[in-house]
């Protein structure tokens, strides 16, 4: 079996956690899988390189933006394949233009255009694990390109496509996909399954496990994912084609737009008129609302997101 594994910053923040992540891999080579890690930049890598560049400049040219930002994936990649390699397993280090990921020229959003995993085959077949950079590519000028936010995701799905692999686990530090946020929300429960559909719509609504784009990737190529914690060993979420999904599957909540969010097939007009009730109750004025395929959203003031976000998932998820 053939399993490519991503690993977020907070599961990387130190040697400590990066031994951890090393140790799921082991643990996966021992169960006699063949293993493509996926490595995003250690921590606040990213935002540290990125406030570095704005006190040089308030507007750093995009190129060399992609090309600065883009050494954090490939510092945890390197420094992961020397801690496989510390544990006894043979480990490689592969850029994204190293690893065949082919952009379009789009700098700071880049879309991955075609990839050749030529390299990524090789290591495998010598029986060496390959640590990919995520969030990045090469352009057919040959610059470096990052794929933008969530983008290691992207990296991780699209090569799991590519490589045909049996599946693809994104590890984070939170367990799987929950009827709302658990470190907001008190009694949100965590989903075994959730359908790629409900998934995007969480996504594309306020949900920050999976970047929208990872989402659609996957539902494109059909590639099992399945969402775990780097740091417990709990079971975690697929999210797969489920036909018996249930009618309601999530609560989110949109900061930049400032709504609650109800995703479901069942999340129709009854759901969105009781929602509001429900709101009034406790005196939070809905100033609008949207009703969309899959799903409704309640516009709210944003001091008012939070008990929203809270009184909403009790009220159909109690």
């Amino acid at each position: 079996m053939l399993v490519v594994q991503k690993f977020g910053g907070s599961s990387l923040a130190g040697p400590e956690r990066l031994r951890r992540a090393a140790n799921i891999c082991l643990d996966a080579r021992k169960r006699g899988n063949d293993v493509v890690l996926v490595v995003s930049a250690m921590g606040n890598t990213t935002d540290d390189l990125e406030d570095i560049a704005l006190k040089i400049s308030a507007s750093p040219p995009a190129r060399e933006m992609d090309a600065l930002m883009t050494t954090g994936e490939q510092q945890s990649a390197a420094l992961m394949a020397i801690m496989l390699e510390s544990l006894g397993a043979p480990a490689r280090s592969f850029a994204g233009w190293q690893a065949g990921l082919f952009t379009d020229r789009r700098h700071g959003d880049a879309r991955i255009s075609v990839i050749a995993p030529g390299r990524i085959n090789a290591a495998l077949a010598e029986g060496v694990t390959p640590v990919v950079s995520g969030y990045q590519g090469v352009s057919s000028s040959g610059d470096v390109t990052a794929l933008g936010r969530g983008g290691s995701d992207t990296t991780a799905v699209a090569l799991a496509a590519a490589l045909g692999a049996d599946k693809c686990e994104i590890y984070t530090d939170v367990d799987g996909i929950y009827t709302a946020d658990p470190r907001l929300v008190t009694g949100a429960v965590r989903l075994d399954r959730i359908d790629y559909g409900d998934m995007l719509r969480l996504a594309l609504h306020g949900s920050q496990v999976l970047h929208s784009r990872s989402v659609e990737a996957a539902m494109r190529e059909r590639v099992r994912v399945h969402l775990l914690s780097s740091f417990t060993r709990k079971e975690g979420t697929v999210m797969c084609d489920h036909p018996d999904r249930p009618g309601l599957c999530g609560v989110t909540r949109d900061p930049s737009l400032g709504t609650v969010s109800v995703i479901g097939r069942e999340a129709n007009a009854q759901v969105l008129a009781e929602a509001v009730a429900a709101l009034a109750h406790s005196d939070i004025i809905v100033t609008h609302t949207e009703l969309f395929d899959g799903g409704c959203s309640l516009f709210v003031s944003p001091d008012r997101l939070l008990p929203a976000l809270e009184l909403v998932h009790r009220r159909f998820f109690r």
